[in-house]
């Protein structure tokens, strides 16, 4: 599927009316991995402690038990890895499409030749980007 995040831009004509611009793209499903992802965790950490705090006997005697929670541990760190990886890919797309050239190369005004587009200032990404890191 496909969204359209809308962008106003003058139309730079007489008349002082913007239109809209729809960057095609779909980002988000890499950043619902990574928050259903730790959503899971969070509840699977929360039924661990049950069961290390009031079932502790029960964890102890059973030998299966400790193996099993080791396996989904795995699972969890090897799928939290790829989730970010994901999310690093999926703000990397976001990047690319609001990069200032992009823009103004999807901007129909800004095709004539006598016309000279300035892209302006560079957004920060700086939060978005250490958001990815930590």
């Amino acid at each position: 599927r496909l969204y359209q995040i809308p962008f106003e831009m003058p139309a730079c004509t007489e008349e002082s009316e913007t239109r809209t611009l729809h960057l095609v793209g779909d980002f988000s499903a890499p950043a619902e991995f990574f928050v259903t992802l730790g959503v899971f965790s969070f509840l699977y950490a929360m039924a661990a402690l049950v069961l290390y705090l009031r079932f502790h006997s029960l964890y102890g005697e059973n030998k299966k038990l400790p193996v099993a929670d080791f396996c989904v541990t795995v699972c969890f760190t090897f799928f939290w890895l790829v989730a970010a990886a994901a999310w690093g890919k999926g703000l990397t797309d976001v990047k690319a499409a609001t990069r200032p050239a992009s823009l103004i190369a999807a901007m129909g005004v800004c095709q004539g030749e006598e016309v000279v587009c300035n892209a302006g200032a560079t957004p920060a990404m700086g939060l978005a980007n250490i958001s990815v890191v930590r």
